[in-house]
């Protein structure tokens, strides 16, 4: 069973149209998605297997090890920013610390993927997604060209 509300909606709203049970609208649903909306379905299955058991109440236990698990978890935790904003470290720290008490590591390895910026103590998120090497887009979730780009957008 899906947990992505806008597709349940799609889906609840062709059943409404034509009559049909869920199974079968949600069959017809995915078999209309064009390619680029598999590969968006995709990737978001992909980012809920590599965060969903790290996460606890909106806290991680720990820090992955694994580069490439350990940025899906850096792009659950930069959803917390708002975008264009700009931060003070101090307030960076307190949303950090919702997340894990090690918070200057997480701070650290935002700036350092490109998720936020720093400048003269002040933070903010990146102005757009960055562009990644192909050595750097094997350690990345195919998550982030799909989610982040939009994310930032919303300035």
């Amino acid at each position: 069973m899906t947990r992505d509300s806008d597709f349940k909606k799609v889906v609840r709203a062709r059943m409404a149209e034509t009559g049909e049970s869920y199974t079968v609208a949600r069959t017809a649903v995915q078999a209309s998605a064009g390619p680029q909306e598999a590969a968006y379905d995709a990737a978001r299955a992909e980012q809920e297997r590599l965060v969903g058991r790290l996460f606890t109440g909106g806290r991680i236990e720990r820090v992955p090890a694994r580069r490439k698990v350990r940025a899906a978890v850096l792009l659950e935790v930069v959803s917390r920013f708002e975008p264009g904003r700009e931060y003070s470290e101090k307030e960076v720290n307190e949303v950090l610390l919702g997340v894990h008490e090690d918070f200057a590591y997480l701070r650290r390895e935002l700036v350092n993927y490109h998720y936020l910026e720093r400048e003269a103590g002040r933070y903010r998120t990146a102005a757009q997604a960055p562009v990644r090497s192909a050595v750097e887009q094997q350690e990345i979730p195919a998550w982030e060209a799909h989610w982040l780009p939009a994310f930032l957008a919303a300035r």
